[in-house]
């Protein structure tokens, strides 16, 4: 999503071509791959192409630094290419990018081809444990994974309200902290960062489970998440599934920094 945007951005004054493609490749002799450090194996290539401005050779080393962005103010966050290494990271991948100026750019990704697991009796249970009836107060700024989380845990049984906003939250918690059972917070967010916002829905409701969800380590980490009594510390991305999971154990008053 973060790449087609940024894509989107730098075709909106000409207009383009987004392509996106999807592969299958083996790397044989990581050594003469453009990424060394990669066993060899089987591969999942992820390429996103678009025909906008392109990217200065000058600042190609720079743009999945955190923070770093050549928009305009309120544009962007400097997030959007560091989150997207991350994840590519996390899972055991690598990213890299070719770009002329004036010719667009092209993203390729390379995840671990993996083989899904069987759809068994004991994943079925798990999927059944997930149902709950708790009222739950989410919060994240983007708008997509609000509308996804509140659909998802509202099949599961579950009361949620939802806020792309963490002032109205704060609003509405404030407003009647007895009617929410377990919050789940974002970090990195405008006006209250969700270790903010926890913060002071703790000051009201020390015995409040709070689950934090970050797709940028540095700006918390396990010790910080412990000091202000939260209860599940999470490291995006996160499937809904794994979600609901943290959810069932957190309300069950187990409490895991994973």
């Amino acid at each position: 999503m973060n790449l087609c945007t940024n894509a989107a951005h730098a075709m909106r004054e000409k207009g383009g071509l987004l392509d996106i493609h999807l592969s299958e490749i083996e790397i044989l002799h990581p050594e003469q791959s453009s990424h060394p450090d990669l066993p060899a194996g089987s591969y999942v290539q992820l390429s996103v192409r678009d025909t906008g401005h392109g990217i200065d050779a000058a600042i190609q080393d720079k743009i999945f630094d955190p923070f770093f962005t050549t928009k305009k103010a309120k544009e962007g966050t400097g997030l959007g290419l560091s989150v997207v290494y991350g994840i590519a990271k996390s899972c055991g991948g690598a990213i890299d990018v070719q770009s002329t100026v004036g010719q667009g750019a092209t993203f390729t990704i390379y995840l671990p081809r993996i083989h899904p697991a069987s759809h068994t009796e004991e994943t079925i249970r798990v999927e059944v444990d997930l149902q709950g009836n708790e009222r739950i107060l989410f919060v994240d700024d983007e708008e997509a994974l609000v509308s996804m989380a509140q659909a998802f845990f509202e099949s599961l049984g579950y009361s949620i309200t939802a806020t792309v906003s963490s002032a109205e939250a704060f609003r509405l918690f404030r407003k009647k902290p007895d009617q929410f059972d377990l919050v789940i917070t974002d970090m990195t967010m405008p006006e209250m960062t969700g270790a903010e916002l926890a913060r002071a829905l703790l000051k009201i409701r020390p015995d409040l489970p709070v689950i934090l969800c970050t797709g940028y380590s540095d700006a918390i980490n396990k010790v910080e998440v412990k000091k202000l009594n939260i209860r599940e510390f999470i490291l995006k991305p996160v499937s809904l599934h794994d979600l609901g999971l943290r959810v069932r154990r957190v309300l069950k008053g187990e409490t895991y920094y994973g």
